[in-house]
């Protein structure tokens, strides 16, 4: 309850009077963080040929309308000026050609024989791949070899019309010119083989990629390497007949080319010894360069284009490893909370089980009120009805709707109203604090209805004189709607589940500020109640475990609350519980280097609060985008698959923690379309949260609207009815 002035409104004036709403800011940049990666993945999808991609082979057709000259002529093959020509190599002149790269793992070895023969080959790329791996191209043209297109992503283009075959050459052109700095005439179709193949269907391309102003490049030597048939008979494919010139065809990319990079070293060495000479294409031909140097626009658009790819590559290759991190994150988190939560029911839950002499002392109950009048009636009435003898305190935080007054009107025994100023929550509960009578202090709010055994059962733990403070159990009483179904999901598995877990590991992060106990002296001991943060009840859940005292969970103390009703409610709340709970372990900072209980909470604790609390939930959505990536793009089912055993493990851990807090699995149906919405949504507020964090701003506290929709259990109110029984813990 720390400062409750209001925001600024989200309008401004346009000309004219009228009023302009404005896209707040906190969807804004989480909005702009979603296009961006959704471009960024788009964009990988794109040079990974898994956007936009035609995989089709056309079937052979009849080649009548092709001229004799071609189909008896030589593999290089020039239609431009409208003229069909074609050319052979000279004898003993060999160009090696390779296909389908670069290729980050083979074009190195590649390159690297070649370059110890002082030989040179036309490298025949695709722009998505020289698009991710630039560097490759720029090392072919520095050593001397020869660039040609193969297309962007590898279509066999007659089956394209002509604004396709114009975009494949002209995207692979600027990868060529972002990786490069060049452009070049040579092109060979995806998919091609032999001159004497070609047929009616392909000769059209031919014809039209002539009259872009390319050399159409085929082979008349294919070394099939591509079928793995063994480097000698790799060589012996790729060996020319009696001492022509011949057009090699190899591959350096498009799986594994280890017999091509085996048999290339002995290919070239023998048949340099046997007078054989390994040019470019137009060293070969002695014709001029078929690259030209690229500059002013067109260099900028390349270098851009390169430069985009590269970053989607990095923050795909980024949210991939987020991604195993979330895996582990969540794997091991709920390994972890199934195993301790087992260890610690069954420790709490054995016959016998004592924290030690059972709590009789009275307690004081404080309950910091600010504008509850439709709530305040049902909580002070749920513990006058304590089995447990208590003073309740009300604390009235200069509240404008009679909440105070409505306390006073009811006359109950052992109730006390105490006025102030506005101040906020940590300032009412110091000012009960200072006002109450007795030495053990339950805090709640004052929304929150207690069970006639809740106050009991919170109290019994310290009957450890090592326990400082107590958490205990909250459910969400209005849990009818569906937002209200998620959160009552996240209470039980996210919340109380992992309060055993922390429990066992003595390193609980927050006592709930609906049901929580202190030792006055503990409370004393660090100072009280904290207005640095706007998580006040983690910030003094922190110090406490920095001063050496035990945070224990109860899990018989429990307590209805009232969840938010609506998104905006909801937004709120938790933007300031996960702004809130970065302040305190910011505050709490040094406990990772200090010595002593300090230390211990520092190291274990600490990080994983921050693991669990603000690293995983801020990627977990990550799950979610390589979902539907995987549904658009595939592999649907392995994708599908993927999805479906995360779901069925945070099931498995969902359904025990409804076991053991004995709540009815009915709910469990809305677990699917939690994990698919409600994550999304938590996800944007915690982005919100370091954006406000990052940026130094200061985030105001907001007062939920209350309904009142939780009552006395079993007094006809929506709360479920309490299904614990009311034997004490100790």
């Amino acid at each position: 309850m720390a400062s409750r002035t209001r925001r600024s409104g989200r309008a401004s004036r346009a000309p004219g009077g009228s009023r302009r709403r404005r896209l707040p800011m906190r969807l804004l940049l989480p909005l702009l963080v979603l296009v961006a990666l959704g471009a960024m993945l788009m964009l990988r999808g794109y040079v990974h040929s898994e956007v936009l991609a035609d995989h089709r082979v056309g079937p052979p057709a009849a080649n009548d309308r092709v001229p004799k000259d071609i189909l008896k002529g030589g593999p290089v093959i020039d239609t431009r000026g409208g003229k069909a020509t074609s050319l052979d190599l000279p004898d003993h002149e060999l160009v090696l050609t390779f296909d389908d790269g670069p290729d980050p793992m083979w074009t190195p070895k590649v390159l690297d024989v070649l370059k110890k023969h002082d030989a040179r080959a036309v490298f025949f790329i695709t722009g998505t791949m020289a698009s991710r791996y630039p560097d490759l191209v720029q090392r072919m043209v520095d050593e001397g070899h020869e660039i040609g297109l193969h297309t962007f992503n590898h279509p066999d283009l007659s089956l394209q019309g002509k604004s396709r075959v114009d975009w494949e050459l002209s995207q692979n052109q600027l990868a060529l010119a972002g990786a490069a700095g060049i452009r070049t005439s040579l092109f060979r179709p995806p998919y091609s083989s032999f001159a004497q193949n070609m047929d009616n269907n392909t000769w059209p391309v031919t014809e039209y990629i002539g009259s872009k102003g390319y050399i159409t490049v085929v082979n008349d030597t294919d070394s099939e390497d591509w079928r793995r048939p063994g480097a000698e008979q790799i060589i012996r494919n790729a060996t020319p007949k009696g001492g022509g010139g011949a057009i090699v065809l190899m591959h350096d990319s498009g799986g594994d080319r280890s017999q091509t990079v085996a048999a290339l070293d002995r290919y070239v060495s023998g048949l340099q010894a046997k007078g054989y000479r390994f040019h470019t294409l137009t060293g070969a031909l002695d014709a001029p360069s078929a690259h030209t140097r690229v500059a002013g626009l067109e260099s900028l658009k390349g270098e851009a284009w390169v430069f985009l790819v590269q970053a989607s590559e990095n923050v795909t290759g980024v949210l991939v490893a987020g991604l195993a991190v979330v895996g582990v994150l969540v794997f091991g988190r709920l390994g972890l909370m199934l195993i301790l939560s087992v260890a610690h029911a069954r420790r709490v839950r054995r016959r016998g089980f004592r924290w030690g002499d059972p709590i009789t002392e009275p307690v004081s109950v404080l309950v910091p009120a600010y504008n509850e009048a439709k709530c305040i009636e049902q909580t002070v009435r749920s513990l006058v009805a304590s089995d447990h003898p208590i003073e309740v305190l009300v604390i009235d935080d200069g509240s404008s709707d009679g909440t105070a007054r409505i306390v006073e009107n009811l006359g109950l025994p052992g109730v006390r109203v105490v006025r102030q100023l506005n101040a906020g929550k940590p300032a009412a509960l110091n000012r009960g604090i200072a006002n109450a009578k007795y030495d053990l202090i339950v805090m709640m709010d004052g929304d929150t209805v207690f069970e006639p055994t809740t106050v009991r059962e919170l109290v019994q733990p310290f009957g450890d004189p090592r326990v400082g403070a107590v958490a205990g159990n909250a459910k969400v009483g209005n849990r009818d709607s569906l937002i209200g179904a998620w959160q009552h999901i996240e209470y039980v598995m996210g919340f109380n589940l992992d309060r055993r877990m922390y429990d066992v590991l003595r390193c609980m992060p927050t006592i709930p500020g609906a049901v929580g106990a202190f030792r006055r002296s503990a409370l004393e001991r660090v100072g009280g109640m904290s207005d640095d943060t706007l998580a006040e009840d983690t910030d003094i859940t922190m110090a406490m475990h920095r001063d050496g005292w035990h945070v224990v969970y109860a899990e018989k103390a429990v307590a209805w609350t009232e969840a938010p009703e609506s998104v905006q409610q909801l937004w709120s709340q938790r933007y300031r519980w996960s702004y809130g709970t970065m302040q305190a372990i910011w505050k709490h900072r040094r406990s990772i280097v200090e010595r002593g209980p300090s230390g211990r909470f520092g190291r274990v604790g600490m990080p994983l609060v921050s693991m669990f609390m603000v690293v995983a939930p801020l990627l977990a959505p990550l799950i979610d985008v390589f979902l539907l990536y995987g549904l658009v793009f595939g592999p649907t089912e392995k994708t599908i698959g993927a999805w479906l055993g995360v779901l069925a493990v945070q099931g498995v851990c969902a359904a025990y923690a409804f076991h053991l807090d004995k709540e009815r699995m009915t709910h469990l149906i809305s677990l699917p379309l939690q994990q698919i919405l409600y994550r999304q949504l938590m996800y944007v507020v915690l982005l919100q949260s370091w954006i406000t964090a990052l940026t130094g701003g200061r985030l105001r506290w907001q007062k939920l609207r209350r309904t009142g929709a939780v009552g006395l259990p079993g007094a006809g109110s929506s709360a479920p009815q309490p299904q614990m029984d009311g034997r004490p813990v100790g």
